[in-house]
C-alpha cells in the first residue's frame, strides 16, 4: 500500500495563506495504529499541539482500543476515533472509523509518521484548512541531530511546516515521552510496589522480556543479573514480567505482574531506573519520567532510544557489561 500511497498528499499543494494560531480551535493528529509503543511515541506530538494551540481541541485517528488509556488526563484531548486492530474482521466498523473522520471539520491536520501509507491517506481525506502530510522539501537531519528519532522528527516537521505558512515557532527542547497519571494512580503504585519490596529502599527496575530478535537469551540476562546484585546491593532489584508471564531470569527477583498500563505505568513512576530492551514496556517506562536505561542490539537507537531523564540507549553489541553497569549507576545519580 506504501507504494500506492508514497505521492498522495503534498503540504505545499493543498496549504493557501497564512496560519492563524489563535484561529486554529480543532485539531487532528492521525497516527492509524494500534501498537502501545507507537501511540506512546506521538505524545510528544500532542503535548507540542497543545502548547502551540492552548485553546485548540485535538481528536486522535487510531487503530485499536488503547487511545482512551493512553490520552486519558490530556485536557485539550476531546475525541479519539479509532479504527478496529483487524479491520478484516470488522469491515463494518473500519468504514464507520473512516466515514467519522470525513465529516468533522478541522482548522489544522497533521499526519504523526510521514511513512504511513494510512496516515497520509487519512490527511488528504479529512476536511482541513491546513494540512500537514509529513514529508518536507528541506532535509532537517542536518539541522537537528535528533531528527531521526521516531517520536521527535514529527515535531520538527511540524514546526517546519507552520513556519511555512507564517507562524513563529522556537525551537524549544522536544517534549518527552507522556502518559498523564493522576496524584491517586501514583498512589496507588507506590502501594503496589511497597507491598513487593521494602520502601527503605530505592528500586531498579527489570523487564528482561522482549518481542523477536529483540529478546535477549537466557544466558545473557543471567550473567548481567549477577552483576547488578553485585554493583546494587542497596536497591531493591525488581522484575516487572509482561503479559506472556515469561522470565528471562526464571523469575530470581520479586516480580511485579499486571495487564493495566496505566498501573504499569503508576508502579514505573515510584521506580529509581527502569533496565530492559528496546519495547513498548521500555517506552511505557519512558512515559512515567523516570530514568531508562535501554538496550538495544538489532533496532536502531537513533529511531527509539528513550529520552530525557537521565536515559540512555545502549548498543550492546559495541559495548560491555562495564558500560551497561556504568549506565546505570549515571542514571542513579
Amino acid at each position: 500500500m506504501q507504494s500506492l500511497t508514497s505521492g498522495l498528499g503534498n503540504s505545499s499543494n493543498v496549504n493557501k495563506g497564512t496560519i492563524n494560531p489563535q484561529q486554529v480551535k480543532r485539531v487532528l493528529i492521525s497516527r492509524p495504529n494500534h501498537r502501545l509503543g507507537n501511540l506512546l511515541l506521538i505524545t510528544p506530538l500532542v503535548q507540542e499541539v497543545q502548547t502551540l494551540f492552548p485553546n485548540a481541541t485535538i481528536d486522535v485517528f487510531i487503530k485499536g482500543n488503547l487511545g482512551p488509556i493512553v490520552f486519558e488526563n490530556f485536557t485539550n484531548v476531546n475525541q479519539i476515533i479509532r479504527l478496529p486492530k483487524k479491520h478484516f474482521d470488522e469491515l463494518g466498523n473500519y468504514m464507520k472509523g473512516w466515514l467519522k473522520l470525513k465529516k468533522n471539520k478541522y482548522d489544522l491536520a497533521i499526519n504523526a509518521d510521514k511513512n504511513s501509507s494510512s496516515g497520509r491517506l487519512s490527511i488528504q481525506l479529512v476536511n482541513a484548512k491546513f494540512k500537514c502530510f509529513g514529508e518536507q522539501a528541506t532535509d532537517l537531519s542536518s539541522q537537528f541531530s535528533d531528527y531521526a528519532h521516531i517520536a521527535k522528527y514529527p515535531v520538527y516537521d511540524l514546526r517546519h511546516f507552520l513556519a511555512s505558512v507564517g507562524m513563529n515557532v522556537s525551537n524549544t527542547p522536544i517534549p518527552n515521552l507522556l502518559l498523564q497519571l493522576s496524584p491517586e494512580e501514583v498512589a496507588k503504585g507506590k502501594a503496589l510496589l511497597d507491598a513487593i519490596v521494602p520502601a527503605s529502599k530505592k528500586t531498579i527496575c527489570l523487564f528482561t522480556f522482549a518481542t523477536g530478535a529483540k529478546c535477549y537469551s537466557v544466558e545473557w540476562w543471567a550473567v548481567f543479573y549477577e552483576r547488578i546484585l553485585k554493583e546494587f546491593p542497596d536497591y531493591n532489584i525488581l522484575e516487572v514480567l509482561p503479559v506472556e508471564n515469561v522470565s528471562q531470569i526464571h523469575f530470581a527477583a520479586p516480580t511485579y505482574y499486571s495487564k493495566d498500563i496505566r498501573e504499569i505505568t503508576a508502579f514505573f513512576k515510584n521506580t529509581a531506573v527502569f533496565v530492559g530492551a528496546d519495547s513498548g514496556m521500555m517506552h511505557l517506562a519512558s512515559a512515567a519520567q523516570l530514568p531508562v536505561v535501554g538496550l538495544f542490539s538489532v533496532t536502531k537507537t537513533d529511531k527509539y532510544a528513550p529520552y530525557g531523564a537521565k536515559s540512555v540507549a545502549i548498543n550492546t553489541n559495541e559495548t560491555t557489561i562495564e558500560d551497561w553497569i556504568q549506565a546505570i549507576k549515571n542514571s542513579l545519580e
